[in-house]
């Protein structure tokens, strides 16, 4: 059976490294680079031996469309594809706003055609493996800094914690049934009404609750996970990739006069249960939906918990100004 031929929108940073791996995979053929920016689109296209184009045209030959241009041009995009009957993978969010990601997910199921969002971080090699040690997680805290990126013109919400929104999901039980959230909106260039801090607390109905904290002004990269169990803490690096569990064992006075302090934590260090990168990983779920082996219902239904959170703590913030 002949390699998919992909078609890619967006020569940006996320699109040359979609270009990359799928011209990198065995089972995958980048045909077509898309972008109205020649210098840009013709590169990329020439270094992974695709061809370029402006505009995406007629999806005449195309067996699959990977959608990395801009936030806010990801709706008419993602619309114009899956009316072509053309499976898709579109970069997160699906789109800036709920009810236009809605519409776009309800076309998908009206119209059977595949989509997936590109949530990258389910496949970071460090949190499959958190996963798989899990046993009854209570209380997740997710912190995802960067120094400011003027090219994002949305605001972090969408940018950056609907990352950890959705591993929430993907860790703790149940459904999300209270949200709380402050932002904050203070660099210069910012465009209006697009937060560089938010701070987010999530009630889930099992219980569990979850801290997810998003800044564009750090003067770092920092994506931490921590997942806290009654008897154990994982705690996950997901720039670096590991994973390092703690287990509190003792407390007790070093001294007798009880000036000092002692504790006991024993340290595991797990083995990686993968080492593939992540977007390879995702590709190779995309590749699933577009053969139909991977259950597109599914994919889809784990889609808009994420986004109808975000979009929830920007209204409550909005709420308390």
């Amino acid at each position: 059976m002949a390699a998919p031929r992909i078609l890619l929108v967006g020569a940006g940073s996320m699109g040359s490294l979609h270009a990359r791996v799928t011209a990198g995979h065995p089972q995958a053929e980048l045909a077509t680079v898309v972008d109205t920016r020649e210098d840009a689109g013709r590169a990329l296209a020439d270094r992974f031996g695709a061809r370029w184009q402006p505009e995406i045209g007629s999806l005449s030959g195309v067996d699959a469309v990977i959608v990395a241009a801009a936030t806010e041009a990801h709706f008419e995009l993602a619309k114009q594809v899956i009316e072509a009957g053309v499976p898709l993978l579109v970069e997160k969010p699906v789109t800036d706003r709920l009810e236009q990601t809605i519409e776009v997910l309800e076309l998908s199921e009206q119209r059977d055609v595949p989509v997936m969002c590109g949530l990258l971080e389910r496949y970071n090699p460090a949190v499959l493996t958190a996963r798989s040690i899990l046993e009854e997680p209570i209380h997740v805290t997710g912190v995802r800094h960067s120094p400011y990126a003027p090219r994002i013109k949305t605001g972090v919400a969408w940018d950056l914690l609907v990352h950890d929104v959705d591993l929430a999901f993907q860790v703790l039980p149940g459904e999300v049934v209270g949200v709380e959230a402050v932002v904050g909106q203070f660099h210069p260039s910012s465009v209006p009404g697009a937060e560089d801090v938010v701070e987010a607390l999530l009630r889930f109905g099992s219980g569990a609750v979850a801290s997810v904290s998003a800044s564009r002004l750090g003067q770092r990269k920092v994506r931490t996970l921590t997942i806290n169990e009654v008897d154990k803490l994982i705690e996950v690096d997901l720039l670096r990739r590991d994973v390092t569990v703690y287990r509190h064992v003792s407390a007790e006075a070093a001294t007798s006069d009880g000036r000092g302090y002692r504790q006991q934590t024993i340290i595991e260090i797990p083995e990686l249960v993968t080492s593939q990168e992540p977007l390879a990983a995702q590709l190779d779920r995309f590749l699933g939906l577009v053969a139909g082996t991977v259950d597109a219902a599914e994919e889809r239904a784990g889609i808009l918990p994420s986004h109808r959170v975000v979009a929830r703590a920007k209204e409550v913030a909005a709420a308390s100004v």
